[in-house]
């Protein structure tokens, strides 16, 4: 029997192909945690169903006329989940055989599913298990005849017995390893079997589509390449200044540090001190030792990306194999809109192109976002949780660690903690500002004695370049003030930063600044309302005329927060609005960045809420106040280690109710959720009146239908800056299979993310269109301007007002 028909030429692929080689790359994958067996037997099960007759009719009239069929209409996944749950659940006795049953069950009823892995226990609405239901209600025709041609074509029924004795030892000398093991991990593990598999599968459907073999990627020999290359680099390095010899001093304790076990680490190295090579030189050194597969650096902001990954291409000089990975391309629809058949069609079309797309982690260096992070191991849908099994076996360092989102403080320990446990991963939180993930109620097991930086008081010391000045004032700052205070401080500095904590401020002033013009003053504006290439564009345009000695104009920058954390640029002097600790630290990391003069000022004000509206950033907000009660009784150094240790407790505190991810008009926490709460439990008990004979206790269905790293999630949109314009039109012209993942890494530069309400804006004034059937959604020409990027106010032109 077949799996599937290649289009262009009619070959056919054998389901016990299809299902051997997903079960052999899931399997390979699955040694990382030693489950092996375990995640052979998952892809050896997941596309049973397409033993019936039915999937083979319907095949068959699919390849003879496409549109005589109802694509995903035959439910090919929930016969592998029963099989395992009549030979391993019913009537077994065997924890670790229910484990397996429901471990690899759920990872294949779900394979396809838009809502991603389901519920073992539902903690609202009827409260039934997802996963029961499935396996135990759901009636499948012609399922003993699924069965018999099975163990006849891919496995004999002894051998599949055999099999399964196995991947149940495995997992009790896992379950055994360390002692009791904790609920809450039993939802990576899942995570993790549910990973291997749809790499596996989609892996496979690329390779035959392609008609390639596969090939296992050799990082190890690109990371020794990238080591030497990178020691070389670093010898060049001069070491004439006492920064510059402190930060050759740091990056050699990095590498040192290198030879230390897997763990979870802290660099503090001050702004502006070279971590970005240093974290890579401990990286790359500790990747060799340890034999890790990767080095993946998390950022908080997408801004950071674009530098952090360039300065490494250059010196690593591979521009093939160094993954950016700034948004998911491709849309996905809200499936809780759709009826389940729609759902299945809208699924499977996504998961081709996305078999396509190869952005699945496996390269030996990844630049990506917090967002995409978190995305990959407790959102929904099948495209993120393929990442998750690359995250093991890897050195994660997380640039600007306290930039970790509050409401995912529980969230985010929770899996560092898991990934060093069982994942052999090593975490680096790498920061001139640490927060307190180690004081919180789930606490994150650092190691003792995990600084890399040996002499912190000194280095601190040391790199004291600016001096913050408190102008706060009772009454508030207005926009026209902070205007002709920076005409004050322009009296005497060739340039001035000014970072504000909204785009609307930012815009204002900039506004006000082009309406009343400074004499030989030349401005620049900066949002994430402007693509990647853009920003990257007018930051290269600053750092060249900054590095000019006796300037013929002067140079003003109006930003929001998006240029403190990672961005490589220096000024004068800098006006920073109120706002946490860590931010300040930030913003002062971008002046006099490499102590070209002696210390240099770093204003304190606070925007009027007429101008600066922080209603809806909480965070912000509440990091602000905690500030303003710093600077009132502060008596030392605002931004030294103690002050800043205290911030960070202070600022836990007042949020103590939102680490855990609580839902909003609900009475659910996310954290709950992982399998150690007793919502789904309590809830289940009171409407049946007993508890199902389960062995898993998480909800991640429920995680991920209201998981979201921001409370207002955002659309990728290609804009049409420079070569975004060719990049829409190839995509919107026909595209080759191969061109696919190529095309598609080219467009994070040009994209920008958007709220809803601004996706609704600029469709309510048609200047936003669909490529792809709907999957990547582009703008016209005229609503991107060249001072603020993403126009939400802009008007379709006449062309597409006539049409």
């Amino acid at each position: 029997m077949y799996r599937t028909y290649q289009k262009e030429d009619n070959e056919k692929q054998l389901l016990k192909d299809h299902l051997i080689q997903s079960a052999q790359l899931s399997a390979n994958w699955g040694k990382q945690l030693e489950l092996e067996k375990t995640c052979y037997v998952a892809g050896l099960l997941h596309d049973l169903g397409k033993y019936s007759e039915e999937f083979q009719k319907y095949l068959r009239k699919a390849v003879e006329d496409p549109k005589s069929v109802t694509r995903g209409s035959v439910d090919h996944s929930t016969a592998g989940g029963k099989l395992l749950y009549d030979y391993c659940h019913t009537n077994s006795r065997d924890p670790f055989s229910l484990i397996l049953a429901e471990l690899v069950g759920n990872a294949i009823i779900s394979h396809h599913s838009s809502r991603g892995l389901q519920d073992f226990f539902t903690p609202e609405g009827e409260a039934k298990s997802d996963y029961l239901r499935r396996v135990e209600e759901i009636d499948i025709l012609e399922y003993e005849a699924i069965q018999k041609r099975f163990f006849e074509e891919t496995i004999s029924e002894v051998a599949f017995k055999t099999l399964l004795k196995e991947a149940c030892d495995e997992l009790k000398g896992l379950y055994q390893k360390d002692g009791k093991m904790k609920k809450n991990t039993t939802f990576f593990l899942l995570k993790f079997v549910y990973s291997c598999l749809l790499d596996a599968d989609r892996t496979n459907t690329m390779l035959f589509e392609e008609k390639k073999q596969y090939k296992q990627h050799k990082n190890n020999q690109l990371l020794t390449t990238y080591n030497k290359l990178l020691e070389e680099k670093v010898g060049t390095f001069k070491a004439d200044t006492p920064i510059n010899r402190l930060r050759g001093q740091m990056s050699n304790q990095c590498k040192a540090f290198a030879e230390r076990e897997t763990g979870i680490y802290t660099l503090s190295i001050p702004t502006g001190g070279g971590k970005t090579l240093a974290s890579l030189r401990f990286g790359l050194n500790h990747a060799l030792k340890h034999k890790k597969e990767r080095i993946i650096y998390v950022v908080p902001f997408t801004t950071i990306i674009e530098q952090n990954a360039e300065t490494v291409r250059e010196i690593l000089k591979d521009e093939e194999n160094i993954l950016e990975h700034h948004s998911n391309v491709f849309t996905e629809e809200d499936s809780k809109e759709k009826v389940e058949e729609r759902e299945l069609i809208r699924q499977e079309e996504l998961e081709q192109k996305q078999a396509l797309m190869k952005d699945n982690w496996e390269s030996p260096i990844i630049f990506t976002t917090m967002v995409q992070f978190l995305n990959a191991i407790y959102s929904r849908g099948t495209r993120n949780p393929r990442r998750f099994h690359n995250l093991t076996n890897a050195v994660i360092i997380f640039d600007e660690a306290q930039g970790v989102p509050t409401n995912c403080t529980y969230l985010f320990n929770e899996i560092v903690n898991f990934l060093k446990r069982y994942g052999q991963t090593t975490s680096v939180l790498c920061t001139a500002t640490q927060p307190s993930l180690e004081s919180v109620g789930r606490k994150l097991a650092k190691d003792a004695d995990g600084e890399m930086v040996s002499n912190l008081a000194e280095v601190e010391q040391s790199f004291k370049r600016v001096e913050i000045l408190d102008r706060t004032k009772k009454t508030t700052w207005t926009i026209e003030e902070l205007a002709g205070f920076s005409q004050e401080i322009l009296q005497e500095k060739d340039n001035l930063l000014i970072i504000l904590n909204t785009k609307k401020a930012v815009r204002e002033l900039y506004q006000y600044f082009k309406n009343n013009p400074l004499e030989k003053v030349e401005l620049y504006h900066l949002s994430t309302s402007m693509c990647a290439k853009h920003r990257k564009e007018l930051l290269d345009n600053m750092r060249g005329k900054l590095k000019v000695e006796q300037p013929e104009t002067k140079l003003v920058c109006v930003t929001t927060q998006l240029i403190e954390a990672g961005v490589d640029i220096s000024f004068q002097s800098v006006i920073r609005s109120v706002a946490g600790l860590d931010s300040i630290a930030q913003a002062a990391g971008r002046c006099n960045r490499n102590g070209e003069n002696e210390q240099q000022p770093v204003y304190l004000i606070n925007l009027s809420p007429k101008a600066e509206n922080l209603t809806h950033l909480p965070e912000i907000s509440q990091g602000k106040e905690i500030t303003m009660e710093i600077l009132k009784e502060c008596n030392q150094e605002l931004l030294s280690y103690p002050l800043q240790k205290r911030y960070f407790e202070n600022y836990y505190e007042k949020f103590e109710s939102q680490l855990r991810y609580p839902v909003k008009k609900t009475r659910l926490n996310l954290f709950s959720l992982l399998g150690e709460g007793k919502e789904g439990l309590n809830h289940y008990k009171n409407a049946h009146g007993k508890l199902p004979q389960l062995v898993f206790h998480s909800s991640p269905k429920t995680v991920g239908k209201y998981f979201q790293v921001i409370d207002s999630p955002t659309t990728s949109v290609l804009v049409p800056y420079e070569k975004g314009k060719e990049l829409i039109a190839k995509i919107n012209g026909n595209m080759a299979l191969e061109e696919y993942g190529y095309i598609m890494k080219k467009t994070q530069q040009y994209m920008v993310n958007l709220f809803q309400h601004e996706i609704n804006q600029l469709q309510k004034n048609g200047v936003i269109y669909p490529l792809l059937n709907g999957e990547v959604l582009a703008l016209t020409e005229n609503a991107y301007d060249k001072y603020f990027g993403v126009d939400v106010n802009a008007e379709a032109p006449t062309a597409y007002l006539e049409i």
